[in-house]
């Protein structure tokens, strides 16, 4: 999927690329054998850290989506995965022509997801128990098309997409840590965030794989 809207978007090996509102890396992580330069932005000084762990390849900046700590005309394409939505106004979309090159691309992707396994009725309560001390997930604004809005201004072309369905087969573990990466739930105190994985742990059962199905949109344009 990256790599074919990657190739859509005309992007070569020798981009500069930014990963805007990057998290704790999941993306990051794909970019940085991509592309020559990578540099990951992010405002969250505790997910920044795990992004500096985990994905040491790449430049890791303390910035937001309306403040972006790079020079004018700097990179050649801006990523943002599951994180847009949360920075789509006039002002980020103005932040990001600014650091794009003249025809410099923008990729924004998301996942769907279409389908879960039952967790059970303890775990299920637990998770919507997490979404409430955090904040519904994202989704909704997702699915509702607002975050449009800022980018018909007539800075980019057209927005085009390209779309991948595909099954999931995750163990606890990797769910867990999957569980732990949603917005809502990533940005809450460390010790919430602990004591909610160690209550899954006990609930779910170490050997158990966990099923699913996602569909991933990456919708692309370029700076005109």
């Amino acid at each position: 999927m990256l790599d074919r809207a990657a190739a859509e978007a005309g992007l070569e090996r020798e981009a500069q690329v930014l990963d805007l509102g990057a998290g704790t890396g999941k993306l990051t992580r794909l970019l940085v054998p991509r592309f020559a330069r990578v540099v990951a932005v992010e405002p969250d000084d505790a997910m920044r850290a795990v992004l500096e762990e985990v994905v040491p390849g790449a430049e890791a900046l303390a910035g937001r989506g309306e403040a972006v700590p790079l020079e004018d005309e700097s990179v050649d394409a801006v990523f943002s995965a599951e994180a847009f939505h949360w920075f789509a106004t006039d002002e980020a979309v103005a932040e990001i022509v600014r650091v794009l090159k003249p025809g410099g691309a923008l990729v924004i992707l998301w996942n769907y997801p279409l389908a879960y396994d039952d967790m059970g009725t303890k775990a299920e309560a637990l998770i919507e128990a997490a979404f409430e001390r955090g904040g519904v997930p994202g989704l909704g604004r997702v699915l509702s098309g607002e975050w449009r809005r800022p980018l018909e201004s007539g800075a980019f072309e057209e927005l085009r997409e390209v779309t991948l369905e595909r099954d999931l087969a995750r163990s606890r573990d990797q769910w867990i840590a999957n569980m732990l990466s949603v917005s809502s739930i990533a940005h809450q105190p460390d010790e919430d965030r602990e004591a909610f994985a160690s209550r899954l742990r006990e609930l779910v059962p170490p050997d158990r794989v966990v099923q699913g199905r996602l569909r991933t949109i990456a919708f692309w344009t370029r700076r005109v």
